[in-house]
């Protein structure tokens, strides 16, 4: 799952989500010089794994709306 939301920045992003008992990184994921290079202040990063349930990925996506809405 990877869009672009350009309205909010990742922090912000991180914010809401934790808010809403979502828990993702955001920051430079130990790519400061390439992110420099092209710009990019941070990214908001969702990492999934064996574990994670279906209710925990629509939870992110009704959160990711939730963010949307808040910026858009």
């Amino acid at each position: 799952l990877g869009f672009v939301m350009n309205e909010a920045h990742p922090h912000d992003i991180g914010t809401i989500l934790d808010n809403e008992g979502i828990a993702i990184r955001a920051g430079h994921h130990c790519a400061q010089p390439v992110m420099e290079r092209f710009g990019i202040p941070a990214t908001a990063r969702a990492s999934f794994a064996f574990y994670n349930t279906i209710d925990e990925v629509d939870a992110l996506i009704a959160g990711l709306g939730t963010v949307k809405k808040m910026f858009s």
